[in-house]
């Protein structure tokens, strides 16, 4: 092997070993990103409430966000 190889060979699993992580980040860990108003329903009980419309009209769960009823009219 070449010097040039040989030194892109080891820089390049420096890299690759700098992209693993040996440890999850915890939800307390999270600070401001773990805060109750930082979810996209300002009210969960609302949320919940569309998401059962949803499933009772749709026969399915899920896909929020989506329009359309499901007719391929869109």
């Amino acid at each position: 092997m070449s010097l040039y190889r040989m030194v892109a060979v080891i820089a390049l699993l420096v890299l690759i070993s700098g992209c693993t992580s040996l440890s999850s980040v915890k939800p307390w860990e999270k600070g401001v990103l773990s805060r109750p108003e930082m979810t996209f329903e300002k009210d969960p009980q609302d949320a919940a409430f569309s998401e059962h419309i949803y499933f009772s009209r749709e026969a399915a769960s899920g896909g929020n966000g989506v329009g359309g009823g499901g007719c391929g009219c869109n």
